[in-house]
């Protein structure tokens, strides 16, 4: 989903025996488990590009400017179909990125491929997570060439766009509450605009753009770096891709890490996912608010939750009739405090933004909320990517009046979030590209090898339930679960017990023998002023900046 804040400090955990139960459920129905994928046009394609990818190899040389990557981070490109039942026809070529491994050779272990979730995400950046960030980054990388990419339709890798950037950009814009009918309908016409815009721009590409295909490409980058066998680290949405990678490649996979865990119950992609993720982040949003109520003496925001909603409200019923600075309106003011609901390392900094503002000080909030038209182009080309993936992976209600009731439904309950959800997934009700059946995730006992799954339960953005049908899916997989605590994208963060784990993982192939657990670290001290912190974009969910553009 949307990337968000940087690390803070380090917090002690302990890993505890406790093991995780598997979600109880009927044995699956399996798709084909080889990696033929079953005698499809799509899976003939798909090893006739691996085939080609792998005679073609990677040219390796400087990155472009554009892609703000050092010297010691090389680039290069791989080819991939259009579409994988004409291998033959149109073709996109995808940007890679490498950091060799910096340990010696006896410790190398190949490419480590890294995606950062999404639809939109770019993981270009994910090279430079050891320059910077150390820790277990920088041990990954002794024994791991770094391999980041930007998926089809991201960035330079085919991009795709359905409106004119400066427009998708632009504030302030309303967020009413309570949305009148004249507002839902304009709504309708806006969301209907826009997915004939997809249309328009993508023409016969529009199908194209599905969580399976972005897995088939994975194998075909597999091949161009000379693998036989997949390492992949997926964060968030891409724990997707790396899901169906394994029910459709499963004897490719040598190392497989799924970070924050979207749901794959074909009930789930899309439409319900959305409403669930509506309801965990109320959730998440109750908990920032209590943390601020219990440190009413540092912030002034009131002694309760409720206190310190109704500052929150005053707030965006001021923003409402006067956007501050001319340029952040009520969306703006959600979108930023969405980021609550992400990382508990903007706790800090969005109550100092509120208290501040509420004594007539807009500078922080403008600051932290403000869209900055540089970054407009990146942000629609993200914003198309995630709506033409998740309108094309699966089906969506048509009528109205279906998506009119289950969001008033949700958002009695889970005001929070619930429309703005809604508003920015509606063009999938008038979408004019193909609505595929979402693939059956899942694998026989035996059929991979150790996988490993990272999840909180408090996620907002993949739910929990999501690591827990997964792990009944892939039987062969275990989960570590971060208990008492909500971060979205554990690996490489501030906690120790869960780095250990997936540093055993992937340095040594060991997984615990059973669901293991960590305890959460201590929440955040309150911190009045603290700065608003911000990391390269494309990093992992607990480094980037909130945009509400990519939603897992």
């Amino acid at each position: 989903m949307r990337a968000t804040a940087a690390y803070g400090t380090l917090g002690a955990l302990v890993l505890t025996a406790a093991a995780v139960a598997p979600a109880a459920g009927a044995p699956l129905p399996l798709r084909p488990t080889g990696p033929a994928q079953g005698d499809t046009a799509e899976a003939r394609g798909a090893a006739v590009a691996a085939e080609r990818a792998a005679a073609a190899g990677i040219n390796w040389g400087r990155c472009p400017s554009v892609e703000r990557l050092p010297r010691s981070v090389r680039c290069g490109t791989v080819t991939v179909p259009v579409d994988y039942a004409n291998p033959d026809g149109d073709s996109i070529k995808l940007t890679v990125s490498r950091r060799a491994a910096t340990g010696p050779k006896a410790k190398r272990q190949g490419p480590l491929v890294y995606n950062p979730g999404g639809p939109g995400g770019n993981g270009m950046n994910f090279p430079l997570y050891s320059l910077f960030l150390g820790g277990t980054w920088k041990k990954l990388n002794e024994s791991y060439d770094f391999i980041g990419f930007a998926p089809r339709g991201v960035g330079r890798s085919g991009p795709i766009s359905c409106t004119d950037p400066a427009e998708y950009w632009k504030t302030p814009q309303e967020s009413p509450r309570n949305p009148s009918e004249q507002f839902k309908q304009r709504k309708n016409k806006e969301a209907k605009a826009y997915a004939a815009g997809c249309a328009k721009r993508q023409g016969k590409r529009l199908d194209h753009f599905t969580t399976p295909n972005n897995a088939r490409d994975l194998d075909v980058l597999r091949a161009a770096l000379g693998q036989r066998q997949l390492n992949y680290l997926g964060v968030s949405y891409g724990t997707y891709i790396g899901s169906v990678y394994a029910t459709l490649f499963p004897t490719h996979v040598r190392r497989l890490v799924l970070d924050s865990i979207v749901n794959p119950d074909p009930q789930q992609i899309w439409y319900q996912a959305n409403l669930n993720q509506s309801l965990a982040f109320e959730d998440r949003w109750t908990d920032w608010k209590t943390w601020v109520a219990r440190h009413h003496d540092v912030y002034g925001l009131g002694r309760t939750a409720d206190a310190v909603q109704k500052n929150y409200d005053a707030v965006r019923d001021t923003l409402e009739r006067k956007p501050a600075g001319g340029e952040i309106g009520p969306r703006e003011l959600l979108e930023t405090y969405l980021g609550t609901g992400y990382t508990d390392e903007l706790w800090a900094p969005r109550a100092y933004a509120l208290a501040e503002f509420r004594k007539g000080n807009r500078k922080p909030l403008i600051e932290a909320a403000r869209h900055h038209p540089g970054v407009a182009a990146s942000a629609e080309n993200s914003a198309a990517v995630y709506t033409t993936t998740e309108c094309a992976d699966a089906p969506w209600p048509r009528e109205w009046e279906r998506w009119d009731r289950d969001n008033t439904e949700i958002a009695r309950k889970a005001p929070f979030e619930t429309w703005e959800n809604a508003w920015m997934n509606l063009p999938c009700a008038y979408w004019q590209g193909k609505h595929s059946t979402p693939l059956e995730v899942g694998a026989e006992p035996g059929a991979l090898p150790p996988v490993l799954l990272l999840a909180a339960t408090g996620d907002a953005a993949t739910p929990y339930e999501g690591a827990l049908e997964v792990r009944r899916r892939l039987p062969d997989s275990v989960l570590v679960t971060e208990r008492g605590a909500g971060t979205h994208g554990l690996s490489g963060g501030p906690n120790p017990c869960v780095n250990r784990h997936l540093e055993k993982y992937l340095l040594d192939g060991e997984v615990p023998s059973s669901d293991a657990s960590c305890s959460a670290r201590p929440e955040p001290e309150p911190e009045y002023g603290a700065p608003e912190r911000r990391a390269l974009p494309g990093m992992p969910a607990h480094l980037g900046v909130i945009r509400p553009h990519v939603r897992r």
